[in-house]
C-alpha cells in the first residue's frame, strides 16, 4: 500500500465493512489484503469451474464421461477429506500464512498442469491429465481452507470477518459474471480461448499468493501432535450439531446439476449460458449481504438459507414436473434463488465456525469439520444419484428435504457473535 496513509487504508476498510472506525490500521491493512487475495483466488476459481469449463474442456479433448463425472468429486472431497491430516502441519507453525501461501501457489502450478494437458494431449491421456492435475489442486485447496480460518481469526476482528469474506465474494463475482458473458456471446466457444483462460487462473492463483505473504500475522504458539485430535467430536455438542447442519446443507451445493439436467433440449447451450449468468448474479448480489448479516448472527444465516435452499429446490423440481424449465427465464430465476441460498450456507457456516472455535483449536476445529463435511457430502451425492434413477425431479426432491432438515438442525445452535475481538 504505497503513499497511502494508515487513515485512509481505515477509512477504506471501515466503509466496506462497517465498523465506524473501530479497526486499528494493522486490522485495517490486513482486512484489504484479505479481500484483495480472496477476490483474485475466487476469480480463479470461476475461471476454472470444473461443473462448467473443465467439464466443456474434457469434452473438446476427447476425454471419456467416466472422466468427465469424477470431476466435480475430485474438487470438492478432495479439498475436505485431506483437512483432517493437514491440521497438525498448520499448528506445527508460528506464522500459519506460509501454508496458504503454498497452498494458492501450488493451484496456479496445478491450473497450468490443466492448460497443458489440454493443449498438448487428447482422449484418455489428456482425461487422466487433467484429473491428475485437478486432484494437485483439490488437495492444495484443502490446506488453504485448513489455515485460513486460524488466519482470518488472527488479524481480523469478529464482528468483520463475515464482511470480509463477503466483499470478497462479491467483487469476484463481477468478474466471472464478465466470463459469463463472454460464453454467452459465443467468443469463449474454441478450446484455445478456455485454455487461455485457465492459464490466467493460474497467474491469478499466484498474484493472491504474492498478496497474502504481505499478510501482517502475529506469531502463534506452535503446538505439536503425534495424533488427530478428535476430541472436539466427542466433547462439544454444538460442533456436532454444526457438522450435521452443515452436511445436511451441502444440498445446496449438490442441487444445481439437476436442474441444468431439467433446462435441456434443443437450445441447451444457450440455456445453460443463462443458468452461468443467473449465478454469478446470485453471487454479486448476495455474497456482501450475507457476509454482513452473518456477523450479526451467522446461525439465523444458516436458517434462512436452509429454507431458501429448500423452497428453491422444491420450486424447481415443480417447475420441471409441470415442463416449464426448457425456457429462458424460470429455470435461470429458480437457479438465482438456489444460489442466493447456496451463497448463504458458504458465508455462514465459515463464520460460525471460526467465531464458535477456541482459538487455540480453530484449525483442529476446522480440519475435523471440513473433513466430516467431504464425507457427509459424498454420502448426500449418492443420495441424489440413487434418488436421480427416477428422474432429476425425485433428486430435487430429495435435496429439498435436506436442505429444510439442516434449516431445522441450525435452529438449535448457540448464538456466536456475541463480543468483538480478535486473537492477536
Amino acid at each position: 500500500m504505497v503513499d497511502v496513509s494508515d487513515e485512509e487504508v481505515r477509512e477504506v476498510y471501515g466503509t466496506l465493512t462497517d465498523d465506524d472506525g473501530a479497526a486499528n490500521a494493522r486490522e485495517a491493512r490486513n482486512g484489504i489484503r484479505h479481500m484483495v487475495s480472496l477476490s483474485v483466488q475466487k476469480v480463479a476459481d470461476g475461471l476454472i469451474d470444473p461443473k462448467l469449463v473443465l467439464a466443456w474442456l474434457m469434452n473438446a479433448v476427447g476425454a471419456p464421461a467416466v472422466l468427465v463425472s469424477l470431476l466435480v468429486p475430485i474438487r470438492e472431497a478432495g479439498a475436505l477429506l485431506p483437512q483432517i491430516l493437514l491440521a497438525g502441519v498448520v499448528q506445527a507453525r508460528e506464522h500459519r500464512k506460509w501454508v496458504w501461501v503454498a497452498g494458492c501457489a501450488v493451484q496456479g502450478f496445478a491450473a497450468l498442469g490443466i492448460a497443458a494437458a489440454a493443449a498438448l494431449l487428447e482422449g484418455w491421456a489428456a482425461g487422466l491429465a487433467i484429473c491428475v492435475s485437478l486432484t494437485v489442486l483439490a488437495l492444495a485447496r484443502a490446506a488453504c481452507s485448513v489455515s485460513y480460518k486460524d488466519i482470518l481469526g488472527k488479524t481480523v476482528a469478529k464482528t468483520r470477518r463475515g464482511a470480509v469474506k463477503g466483499v470478497a465474494g462479491s467483487a469476484a463475482s463481477a468478474a466471472v459474471l464478465v466470463f459469463a458473458l463472454l460464453l454467452i456471446s459465443g467468443l469463449l466457444q474454441d478450446r484455445e480461448p478456455l485454455i487461455a483462460a485457465i492459464c490466467l487462473a493460474a497467474g491469478l492463483w499466484l498474484a493472491a499468493a504474492a498478496v497474502f505473504a504481505t499478510l501482517e500475522e502475529g506469531r502463534s504458539e506452535p503446538q505439536a501432535r503425534a495424533a488427530v485430535d478428535l476430541s472436539p467430536l466427542r466433547e462439544d455438542p454444538q460442533f456436532r450439531r454444526f457438522i450435521a447442519a452443515r452436511g445436511a446443507l451441502t444440498a445446496t451445493a449438490l442441487a444445481p446439476p439437476y436442474l441444468v439436467i431439467l433446462s435441456g433440449g434443443d437450445g441447451a447451450l444457450q440455456r445453460l449460458g443463462a443458468l452461468i449468468l443467473a449465478s454469478a448474479a446470485a453471487a454479486f448480489v448476495s455474497s456482501y449481504v450475507w457476509g454482513r448479516l452473518s456477523d450479526r448472527s451467522s446461525r439465523t444465516v444458516l436458517i434462512l438459507s436452509g429454507l431458501a435452499g429448500a423452497v428453491s429446490m422444491a420450486a424447481a423440481a415443480l417447475a420441471g414436473a409441470a415442463g416449464w424449465t426448457e425456457g429462458m427465464i424460470v429455470a435461470p430465476l429458480v437457479l438465482f434463488v438456489m444460489q442466493i441460498a447456496y451463497r448463504g450456507v458458504r458465508e455462514s457456516r465459515s463464520t460460525y465456525l471460526v467465531d464458535m472455535a477456541p482459538k487455540e483449536s480453530r484449525s483442529n476445529y476446522t480440519a475435523i469439520a471440513n473433513t466430516s463435511i467431504g464425507l457427509l457430502l459424498l454420502a448426500a451425492g449418492a443420495f441424489g444419484g440413487a434418488l436421480s434413477t427416477g428422474g432429476a425431479i425425485w433428486a430435487l426432491c430429495g435435496f429439498a428435504a435436506l436442505s429444510a432438515i439442516g434449516a431445522l438442525i441450525a435452529f438449535g445452535l448457540d448464538e456466536v457473535e456475541t463480543t468483538a475481538g480478535q486473537d492477536d
